[in-house]
């Protein structure tokens, strides 16, 4: 017996499993294959194979191979555990996980969110049908997705009486369609799933086939690289702060999918580039860690307490940083009756990021069935593949297919559906992207003061906040901000009126005020405004018209969470998005009173 059937309820999976994804046409023989293969490997529970024989004869059914796998669906305490079409087995050498990708949305679904990480796969081919649509699909979702590492299995060779020319020709087709996808096969075995050909044992039938069997072929995979050896990647899932029993932890949670932490190490996330050593590990209902590794979920605390949001990625500071950027081209594969189309929302996810995308350009899209392209095309059809650059919302942290294919993988979202998905090949410039990359390198060589960000707001009774006020000419800002100043300062917090003009003269007096040079004026803008938010102070900021454009920008240098928006003035003149519009200042106690009301809603301090 070549495979040891296991008796415990679940496979262990360790760093020798091999995850194996099945992919091929509708009815090209997957499950038969599989089957077959658990079967003759004495994979099997015992009377497993027998009582489906028999509940076929009790129906009137023939029996097929691939019954097996829906018989053992629900099996848990049997030599194999299956759910949701994953099958664990073992062989003296090491431990199996297939996939089995029943439709490409699902294959996509999972192959894309990291949840399979397949080493390696398996094209089935059903002999008589030869290559289909689906077998192009699939295998060019294995290509996008940097799955190179396939074997081919020629099925039901019985159907065309094993013959070794038709063979040859299924062969040569295949090898012409996969080198133009950069697939470059393994091996190519002829089989026959329903009458165990070449499955485990070499058949007489087949003898004129010198190559693997297909446990053969299965047994010589080589394993790729493991995630453990890999620069350290934690996308963040949630920050959870504790308040109860005197406990003040800020929880950072996520799954750590490459590499290791330790407690004392020196991390970073990104986009932002915010640092700080690790305090402690945090694993549910379990003793705290020292070190955590890769598929661990955990959580982290931290040396100091950092604003950190979800969708963000920790890393190593001592190790290769992620790319940062909000403009993308992509390779992208779309599954949708709906074509993808420029100027429409998309839900861009990645990791635990979520951004909303558009689609700036489409270079080029290729018909997956024929493998016709198409130059500058204005949308992306059903079943299409696509070379395009997306434009995000605000940026997100990645890394390139080349250097971290998990961490490439992304999925659009179309009408709560997933519409597409594919890999990021480059990160592209922006307007801000000159700015962003400032403001990470400043993050991440900050002197910290020996006062951590929530003593000082104990200390003062509030936190930080920036309140930009803006508004027409003569519209009143100025009169607002004075006023607010006042009376934040008569109640004991620590705020300060930062006019436009003091910045212009002072600061920025080496540069022309002219609009050429905005985009330099709001920059230094925000690195004062930050400066001051980490002294724990109120400022507020007077501008006139500032648009939402502005807006983002600052957000670059500046916690978009720490910014308020107050607008002065019946008619909005910009397109900026306000966190409260005051129509007029002639009742001055009014707007006073309105602006504290932002600030308490805002939780800067309490009433």
């Amino acid at each position: 017996m070549l495979c040891k059937a296991r008796k415990d309820k679940q496979v262990k999976m360790n760093k020798k499993t091999l995850n194996i994804v099945i992919v091929g046409h509708v009815d090209h023989g997957k499950s038969t294959v599989l089957g077959r293969l658990l079967s003759d490997t004495g994979s099997l529970g015992k009377g497993r194979l027998k009582q489906v024989k028999v509940n076929c004869e009790k129906n009137s059914k023939l029996f097929e191979y691939a019954f097996l796998i829906d018989a053992l669906k629900d099996e848990q305490s049997q030599g194999i555990t299956i759910d949701t079409a994953r099958v664990f087995f073992k062989t003296r050498k090491r431990n199996y996980l297939f996939l089995d990708a029943p439709g490409h949305i699902e294959f996509l679904k999972n192959m894309v969110t990291g949840a399979s990480k397949a080493d390696v796969a398996l094209l089935i081919i059903d002999a008589n049908e030869r290559v289909q649509e689906n077998t192009k699909r699939h295998a060019f979702l294995l290509s996008m997705l940097g799955i190179n590492n396939v074997a081919v299995i020629i099925n039901k060779m019985d159907l065309i009486s094993y013959d070794r020319k038709a063979f040859k020709e299924i062969v040569a087709d295949c090898r012409s369609f996969l080198s133009a996808i950069d697939i470059e096969p393994l091996s190519f075995i002829p089989v026959s799933g329903i009458k165990g050909d070449n499955i485990v044992e070499r058949s007489d039938r087949l003898n004129w086939h010198k190559g693997d069997t297909l446990l053969g072929a299965i047994e010589s995979f080589v394993k790729k690289k493991d995630p453990l050896n890999k620069p350290f990647r934690m996308p963040v899932q949630d920050v959870y702060k504790f308040t109860n029993f005197n406990d003040n932890r800020r929880i950072v949670a996520g799954s750590v999918i490459s590499g290791d932490i330790k407690v004392g190490d020196e991390i970073a996330f990104y986009p932002s580039g915010k640092k700080a050593n690790v305090k402690s590990i945090e694993v549910f209902n379990s003793p705290k860690h020292v070190k955590a590794i890769t598929g661990e979920a955990i959580g982290i605390t931290l040396t100091e307490q950092l604003y950190i949001k979800r969708g963000e990625m920790a890393i190593s500071s001592q190790e290769p940083f992620p790319q940062a950027a909000t403009r993308v081209r992509a390779s992208l594969f779309w599954l949708s009756k709906k074509p993808m189309v420029k100027g429409k929302d998309y839900i861009f996810k990645l990791g635990t990021s979520r951004v909303l995308a558009k689609i700036e350009t489409i270079s080029k899209t290729m018909n997956t069935s024929d493998l016709s392209e198409a130059r500058l095309a204005k949308s992306i059809d059903k079943n299409y593949m696509a070379e395009c650059i997306l434009q995000l919302a605000s940026p997100i942290a990645f890394d390139l297919t080349q250097d971290f294919l998990e961490t490439s993988r992304f999925v659009i979202v179309d009408d709560y559906h997933i519409g597409g998905g594919g890999i990021v090949l480059e990160a592209l410039e922006d307007k801000n992207s000159a700015m962003r990359n400032k403001v990470v390198l400043r993050n991440y060589k900050w002197i910290k003061s020996m006062i951590p960000r929530s003593q000082r707001e104990e200390k003062y009774g509030h936190s930080s906040a920036l309140v930009f006020i803006t508004g027409n000419q003569n519209s009143g800002r100025k009169a607002l901000a004075r006023a607010l100043e006042q009376s934040l300062f008569n109640k004991g917090r620590l705020a300060y009126f930062f006019g436009i003009g003091n910045l212009l003269y002072g600061l920025d007096s080496d540069i022309k005020t002219d609009g050429k040079n905005r985009q330099e004026h709001l920059r230094r803008l925000s690195e004062v405004s930050h400066l001051m938010l980490e002294a724990g102070m109120i400022l507020i900021v007077t501008a006139i018209n500032l648009s939402q454009e502005d807006i983002r920008l600052i957000n670059v240098a500046v916690e978009p969470e720490k910014i308020e928006i107050i607008w002065v003035g019946k008619k909005l003149t910009t397109n900026i998005e306000y966190d409260l519009k005051v129509d007029s200042v002639k009742n001055m106690d009014k707007a006073i009173k309105a602006a504290n009301n932002l600030l308490i809603e805002k939780g800067t301090f309490k009433s």
